[in-house]
């Protein structure tokens, strides 16, 4: 199986600050992370992936020191020229900052960076939701910074919990002509049938939007295995939701590797699309990633 994988992350804590792997530790969605305090490079991906062909991959913003987002921008760019991965870069920026307009128009000058990621400011639940918070994407001041994406021809990574997927969609709306990928399957941690029927709802708001694009990855659930039964429905109703050209598998290593192996989490996802068209499976394995993010192919990992 051709891979190309749309969320995976690299760090090298001898030489990148980190402060969620440096400091205190944070309140973290699979609990102790303990694990993931190493460093973590193209071939340690590359050695998880053996056993699929790995054509390229999207490196996400890994909360490095939001003092210096520009450090992260020059590590992977040496990254990439000595390591020939990852294939783009989503960047950090933090759109309510006053640096915003500098630090957007940089990235829209860099080759290689496809858009970038700033996690708006989430309520605890959906019953603890607040409109216009500050630093949330209704807050004003936030979406001065998100206005300028488009014009640096940036798409947005949007990693937020569903309930706040309606505020996502008025986003969306809101701004056409700025791509929004949403993170990690929409975080649907809570499997209860109340939990799902409410993800379900949010998802199918914000697919009503054509810039939206899903990630379907971070499936993880604290202390419970990665497991196919487990995923499955979560994995077809995002598919049927947002349609199979909206949709892209991703690994979110190595962070996942808390919760399953890259061999168990791809071999699932083959597993839950074995009846799918082979040309639809190459879509949520491959081209969807490289459409969205302005990937050549030609250019191999």
């Amino acid at each position: 199986m051709r891979i190309l994988d749309a969320h995976q992350h690299f760090w090298d804590l001898s030489a990148n600050y980190l402060p969620w792997l440096a400091d205190k530790p944070v309140n973290f969605r699979y609990g102790n992370y303990d694990a993931l305090k190493r460093n973590y490079l193209p071939e340690n991906l590359r050695t998880d992936a053996a056993g699929f062909e790995l054509i390229g991959s999207v490196f996400v913003e890994t909360e490095w020191d939001p003092a210096d987002p520009m450090g992260e921008l020059a590590w992977v760019k040496a990254l990439r020229e000595r390591e020939r991965l990852p294939s783009v870069m989503v960047a950090q920026a933090w759109l309510d900052r006053a640096d915003a307009p500098e630090i957007l128009a940089t990235y829209g000058q860099t080759s290689f960076v496809r858009g970038i990621r700033h996690k708006p400011k989430a309520a605890a639940s959906a019953q603890a939701l607040l409109a216009n918070a500050k630093g949330s994407m209704g807050d004003p001041d936030w979406r001065r910074g998100y206005a300028l994406l488009a014009p640096n021809g940036l798409s947005f990574d949007l990693q937020t919990p569903w309930w706040h997927l309606p505020e996502a969609a008025d986003l969306a709306q809101s701004y056409p002509d700025t791509q929004i990928i949403l993170n990690h399957t929409g975080l649907p941690a809570d499997r209860s049938p109340a939990g799902l029927a409410g993800w379900r709802e949010a998802m199918r708001i914000l697919a009503g939007n054509s810039n939206a694009a899903v990630k379907i990855s971070g499936l993880g659930q604290r202390d419970l295995p990665w497991t196919v039964d487990a995923n499955r429905g979560v994995v077809l109703d995002t598919i049927e939701i947002f349609g199979v050209d909206r949709c892209m598998f991703a690994s979110n290593f190595p962070v996942d590797s808390l919760v399953a192996s890259y061999q168990t989490i791809f071999s699932g996802f083959v597993e839950m699309v074995a009846d799918f068209s082979p040309a639809d499976r190459q879509l949520l394995f491959c081209d969807n990633a490289a459409r969205i993010y302005r990937i050549d192919l030609g250019e191999r990992a």
